[in-house]
């Protein structure tokens, strides 16, 4: 196993920072790592914004609901955003427009979050913690008027970076026969798989909050379900101008 391995191997979601700036040459380092993640035909439709003004940290904590979000050092904001596209087609002087379909907003989704694993990454490298912030999506309106994000951009999430204070255990995955499948999709042993991984979480919960939390991750995620998330976004992007017929 070698160290970019047992670096990805380690990872874990870091919530509590020292207070200790992230220096400008790591920050250069984790934005050009992220430049360098692959993209859709080259599109690299996203836009990161870093939030260090204490005053921003503080409202964006209480948009996404995540505390914490005050204490990092740095908090970027990672956007999907056609509005360079569509800059780019106006410079050009042809009839081409960007249209906000459902494939674009796959496109600029996807190119977000790969840039994003990039940096934390890059991050995690130079032992720094992260922790990826979907509360964001909470109040996304808010966070669009607090930025000054343009129309074709939206938040797709934040991520807390810093130098962590605490170091929890790693939150054990789905057994590899739950989620890799060999030349074609077979359901065959998912069932049991999951039973196992059940007791694994239970374990896993029980341990980390001393006895308090007795649950599985069968029914955490039927109760996820029962409580459908953020509804307003659909409302949300058709507003940013994507399509989602």
């Amino acid at each position: 196993m070698n160290d970019t391995i047992r670096l990805l191997k380690s990872h874990r979601s870091i919530r509590k920072f020292k207070d200790v700036p992230v220096t400008d040459e790591q920050l250069s380092h984790i934005l050009d790592a992220a430049q360098m993640a692959s993209s859709s035909s080259h599109m690299q439709a996203y836009t990161v914004i870093g939030v260090k003004d204490p005053e921003r940290k503080r409202l964006l904590a209480e948009y996404s609901r995540n505390e914490f979000v005050k204490d990092c050092a740095i908090f970027l904001v990672w956007c999907a955003d056609l509005s360079r596209i569509e800059l780019a087609c106006g410079m050009r002087g042809g009839n081409a427009s960007v249209k906000g379909s459902v494939e674009n907003l796959l496109v600029a989704t996807i190119d977000t979050a790969l840039a994003a694993q990039n940096a934390a990454i890059a991050a995690e490298s130079m032992g720094l913690g992260i922790v990826y912030i979907g509360g964001i999506r909470n109040s996304p309106q808010e966070v669009a008027d607090l930025l000054k994000l343009p129309r074709l951009a939206y938040p797709v999430f934040g991520m807390c970076v810093g130098v962590p204070d605490h170091q929890p255990a790693l939150k054990p995955r789905q057994p590899r026969a739950a989620v890799y499948h060999e030349n074609e999709y077979s359901g065959e042993g998912i069932a049991e798989a999951l039973k196992e991984y059940d007791e694994t979480m239970r374990r896993y919960y029980l341990e980390r909050t001393g006895g308090k939390r007795d649950t599985t991750w069968t029914e955490e995620m039927e109760a996820k379900m029962m409580r459908p998330a953020r509804l307003h976004m659909r409302q949300f992007l058709q507003d940013r101008g994507y399509s989602l017929e």
